[in-house]
């Protein structure tokens, strides 16, 4: 030990403002002395982690709301009917996207809240099952009803109607001249006709139902004769299933060219019946149908409204003055109600008619009451 220096225990000299350490036998190792104010026997973690923790729940009880606001929100979303007053016709083209959609729907202020919308619609896995097509929506309608509308397809449905007694060229024109129906049959439509439907009849006249048919807009000609085409086969079978007894026809399609002649020859639903007891005498009988549709049929777009004795001699397999037997085919849609009469005729003996200028007919069983009747109705004499 140096002179004029002191040594504690601990090992320290002091000396001229200057200390050292100094090995002592027998001293311990001394830890520094820890700055003013702080407590060695304390951890300050545990603290800091629960403030955060607390922080946390704080945050969480805060996004639970805010979670619960927002599906309390998307819920009231789905049951409130769209803020309609009148019903709109919204068109989804071919080939739109959802989000494309959803965004015409908000712009015209059908849908209110489109990000909800499109919530609906990803997670339910339909935003992509929506068919395009012309939809009415109504007042009343909620976003979910909105959304089964489009992934249905229940598009506004037109109505266009097929009459009876129509020919093939006045169908095709009505068709053609529609709006609602787009062309695909062309120019020449019989040749596509033929291959679509498989017919093997010699015209496709007088295949096709009437009726109202309803259809989309945007809706092609096939498809609407399609129809036609089929439900006159079901109709037709089930009235020749069902048909009388004793009847000159050897098939269906036979029994279509009378229905097609009754069609014409009368409008009265009370007399296609006895009109069909005087053509199937006739047949059975082998007498010439003798009935001026035929005739007009047969002359075509050249029939100007007024048949004249001439065009009685016209050389056609149409004209049932000039040939016995049913002609070819048939000249008109023939209706549910002139296939049933061309399958159950009246019973009875007459074997003539003749229009009486209402509407009606004079029907005869001989020939000579019928030109007294011809006389009388037609030439105007007693």
């Amino acid at each position: 030990v140096r002179a004029g220096l002191a040594i504690d225990d601990r090992g320290l000299q002091y000396g001229d403002g200057v200390f050292e350490t100094i090995a002592v036998a027998g001293a311990r190792p001394h830890n520094p002395p820890h700055p003013p104010g702080i407590d060695r026997g304390k951890c300050y973690y545990p603290a800091m982690l629960i403030r955060l923790l607390k922080l946390l729940a704080i945050l969480s009880l805060m996004l639970a709301g805010l979670i619960t606001l927002m599906y309390l929100d998307y819920q009231r979303f789905l049951k409130t009917p769209l803020k309609l007053m009148t019903p709109r016709v919204f068109i989804i083209e071919a080939g739109l996207s959802f989000t494309e959609i959803n965004h015409r729907l908000k712009a015209q202020h059908l849908i209110t809240q489109a990000g909800y919308f499109e919530a609906l619609a990803r997670f339910s896995g339909r935003a992509g099952q929506i068919k395009a097509g012309e939809y009415e929506i109504r007042p009343g309608l909620t976003p979910v009803e909105l959304l089964d509308l489009f992934v249905n397809g229940q598009v506004i449905q037109y109505p266009f109607s097929l009459i009876e007694g129509w020919d093939l060229h006045t169908l095709l024109h009505a068709i053609r001249q529609s709006p609602l129906i787009r062309d695909t049959l062309g120019d020449d439509p019989l040749p596509a006709l033929r291959a679509a439907l498989g017919y093997t009849e010699a015209t496709a006249e007088g295949l096709f139902f009437p009726d109202t048919y309803y259809l989309a807009k945007g809706a092609t000609d096939m498809a609407l004769l399609q129809r036609a085409h089929d439900r006159l086969q079901a109709v037709l079978a089930e009235e020749w299933q069902n048909r009388a007894t004793g009847l000159p026809y050897r098939a269906p399609y036979e029994a279509l060219i009378m229905a097609s002649i009754i069609e014409k020859e009368t409008a009265l639903a009370s007399e296609r019946a006895q009109i069909a007891g005087v053509f199937v005498r006739r047949l059975q009988k082998n007498m010439k149908l003798q009935t001026d549709p035929t005739v007009i049929y047969a002359l075509g777009r050249g029939f100007d409204g007024n048949l004249r004795r001439k065009d009685l001699a016209l050389d056609s397999p149409w004209n049932t003055y000039r040939h016995r037997g049913l002609p070819p085919g048939p000249i008109a849609l023939a209706g549910r109600e002139a296939i049933h009469a061309a399958l159950h005729p009246a019973p009875g003996k007459a074997l003539y008619f003749v229009a009486k200028g209402d509407g009606s007919h004079y029907f005869s069983e001989t020939l000579r009451e019928h030109n007294r009747a011809v006389a009388k109705y037609q030439l105007k004499k007693q």
